[in-house]
């Protein structure tokens, strides 16, 4: 389900933060729109701001990261969901944020707030993609696994860098190839998202590649 047009009219939203948003970085147009809170329909609460139920708002949408929704909401077997949801704008590790949105929503979510919070993600130019609390969501469980595999052949020898870039580009119609893809994002960046998928799922194609493991340990001991 996608909503890549704005509305006509949107709710108001105002947003919290607690630092600097990955979704909506310091200059990004959709902080302007803010309004202050007590006259927003929308609260959004990102970069890890204490969040703070409120059923008399439309919806409450809080950045998440690669955890599931229902971390910061709790759950109960199925049953849960209210005005809450959860937002992450994709992003290839330190480029600027995609266009794409996964809106998060729970099994009992209210319709209301799913369509209060399209409508102010799209009237920024966004494209919403609703879907369900699953760690990780579509986009990082989709591609990081390509991603690692390319990391690992480019280790086994199969092909160059350039060349493995080259044949996706050509072969296979796409923008970019994968190894120029996760090195301008960042293959410490990398291995942070494949490591927290590791750690929810267990499956080997999330294990970060050995590139984004040295990466991550240069990273840490300030080196490169």
């Amino acid at each position: 389900m996608t909503l890549p047009h704005a509305p006509s009219h949107a709710p108001s939203y105002a947003i919290i933060a607690g630092g600097d948003s990955r979704a909506f970085p310091p200059g990004d147009p959709f902080l302007a729109g803010a309004v202050p809170s007590e006259q927003a329909e929308v609260m959004i609460f990102l970069a890890g701001a204490p969040f703070r139920s409120d059923p008399a708002r439309t919806a409450i949408l809080i950045e998440l990261g690669c955890e599931c929704l229902g971390v910061h909401t709790g759950e109960a077997a199925g049953e849960e969901g209210s005005n809450v949801l959860g937002l992450a704008r994709w992003r290839n590790g330190a480029d600027p944020p995609s266009p794409l949105v996964e809106l998060v929503r729970q099994p009992r979510s209210a319709d209301g707030a799913i369509a209060a919070a399209r409508d102010v993600l799209a009237s920024a130019g966004l494209t919403v993609v609703v879907v369900a609390d699953q760690a990780g969501r579509i986009v990082d469980r989709l591609l990081r696994p390509k991603l690692n595999a390319a990391l690992r052949f480019l280790d086994e020898g199969l092909a160059s860098a350039h060349d493995m870039d080259v044949t996706c580009r050509l072969g296979l119609g796409y923008p970019e190839g994968p190894i120029e893809r996760v090195q301008r994002g960042g293959l410490a960046d990398h291995h942070d998202v494949c490591r927290a998928l590791f750690e929810i799922y267990g499956t080997a194609a999330y294990a970060p590649a050995r590139r984004a493991v040295v990466a991550a340990h240069r990273r840490a001991h300030g080196v490169g």
